[in-house]
Order: C-alpha cells, then sequence, then structure tokens
C-alpha cells in the first residue's frame, strides 16, 4: 500500500471498478469510528497526564494511552485504504487481527489500572 493513496487518491490510477457508494460510505463510516476511538484514547492520554494524583505510573499511563490513540489512527486510515482498493479489484476485504489485539491490550490496561487503584485504596 502506497502512502500517497492515503493523502491523493483520487490522483491515484483507478483500479477496478467503483463500488456501490452505499460500501465506500460504510468503509469511511467505519474509518470514522475508529478516529474516535483514537481521540478517545488520546483524550484518555492527556487527562492522565493532567488530572491522576501525583503516581510513579501517571507518566507511562499517559504515553501508553496517546501511543495507542496514534497507533490506531495510523490503522484506521491504512484499513480504509486497503479496503478501498479491495473493493474496486472485487477481492476479498482484508482480514485483520488488529480489532482483537486492541480489545486485548485495553483488557490488559483495564486490569492493570484496576490492581493499581486497589493497591492504593489500602494504603
Amino acid at each position: 500500500m502506497h502512502l500517497r493513496q492515503w493523502f491523493d487518491p483520487e490522483k491515484q490510477p483507478t483500479v477496478g471498478r467503483t463500488p456501490d457508494y452505499r460500501f465506500s460510505l460504510a468503509n469511511e463510516r467505519t474509518f470514522l469510528a475508529w478516529i474516535r476511538t483514537a481521540l478517545a484514547l488520546i483524550a484518555g492520554g492527556l487527562a492522565s497526564a493532567q488530572f491522576l494524583p501525583i503516581l510513579h505510573l501517571r507518566e507511562i499511563i499517559a504515553i501508553a494511552l496517546l501511543l495507542l490513540g496514534a497507533i490506531i489512527a495510523l490503522r484506521a486510515v491504512d484499513h480504509w485504504a486497503r479496503t478501498e482498493r479491495a473493493m474496486r479489484l472485487g477481492e476479498d476485504l482484508p482480514g485483520s487481527k488488529f480489532p482483537a489485539i486492541l480489545s486485548i491490550v485495553v483488557a490488559i490496561g483495564a486490569i492493570l489500572l484496576i490492581i493499581l487503584v486497589l493497591v492504593r485504596a489500602l494504603e
């Protein structure tokens, strides 16, 4: 996948056929949902850095959330471009392990935060 397609898909040589616009719009809605998720994680990272009590892990939590938000934003545009190309070529849509990996990472993060809160409450 070329990065140029991310920024200017209209100037790319058109491959395949134009898909039904409903599928292209659904692909775009999926992209926007991923971007909202990325923005929420970035906001959570900034909030962690500003509002968590002074903890040794505050910066680690903030940086982890900010990095995860950045990764999701990049993954969103890559998935959008690959899906659009696959639809144009009549190929199977690209599979992805990313949602499962993201779910596991978020669940592990939540469990670690629960442990941190419990340890702090018992002090």
